[in-house]
């Protein structure tokens, strides 16, 4: 049986936003939100992670957003969503 992360941060970027730099992306980051796992699967299979206003399914293996909701609403074009751990851990 695998375990999954229990906390995850999102950071949205606009979508031009090059690289997987941590420290880069956190830079330009438009907003961000540690997320938990709430113990739900979300209607694309995969875990659901819920905080600070954001709704996230993702994908535990490879940290990749399956689906996600900001203050209930999808996000905009030219905005993309990137998953990692969280800064205090």
């Amino acid at each position: 049986m695998s375990t999954h992360p229990q906390r995850f941060e999102i950071l949205v970027v606009p979508q031009h936003a090059e690289g997987r730099d941590v420290a880069h992306l956190a830079e330009v980051a438009i907003r961000s939100a540690v997320v938990e796992a709430t113990g739900e699967t979300g209607a694309s299979g995969y875990p659901r992670y819920s905080g600070g206003g954001m709704v996230a399914d993702i994908d535990p293996e490879t940290r990749t957003v399956e689906a996600l909701l900001v203050d209930g609403f999808e996000l905009d074009y030219g905005l993309s969503a990137r998953v990692t751990a969280p800064a205090d851990g």
